[in-house]
């Protein structure tokens, strides 16, 4: 595996291991997530560097384009959630009071 491999491997398991055991805030959520995005966006860009074929080179973008949609719905959410339970704890949602 080389260096760039393991960094971006590696990027992509401390924001799943972020988003599975740190979970008190919305917002550390979101920021895990996006990390996890981001990581996965630039192993997709080396990918399609190294292989060198135009077929592939409109896959990153598509997934920047859902990571952007991801992101204003996730901000979205946190917005509304912050006005209607006036705090970000994930504890403090629960789906039976909806």
């Amino acid at each position: 595996m080389t260096p760039a491999h393991f960094s971006f491997s590696s990027a992509f398991i401390l924001g799943l291991m972020g988003l599975a055991f740190h979970r008190t805030h919305l917002l550390s959520a979101l920021l895990c997530l996006e990390g996890m995005m981001l990581s996965l966006f630039i192993a997709l860009s080396l990918w399609t560097l190294q292989l060198e074929t135009t077929g592939y080179s409109s896959a990153p973008m598509f997934l920047l384009a859902f990571s952007a949609c991801e992101a204003s719905a996730g901000l979205a959410m946190l917005v509304a959630t912050a006005r209607t339970h006036g705090t970000d704890h994930l504890q403090s949602l629960n789906l039976l009071q909806c």
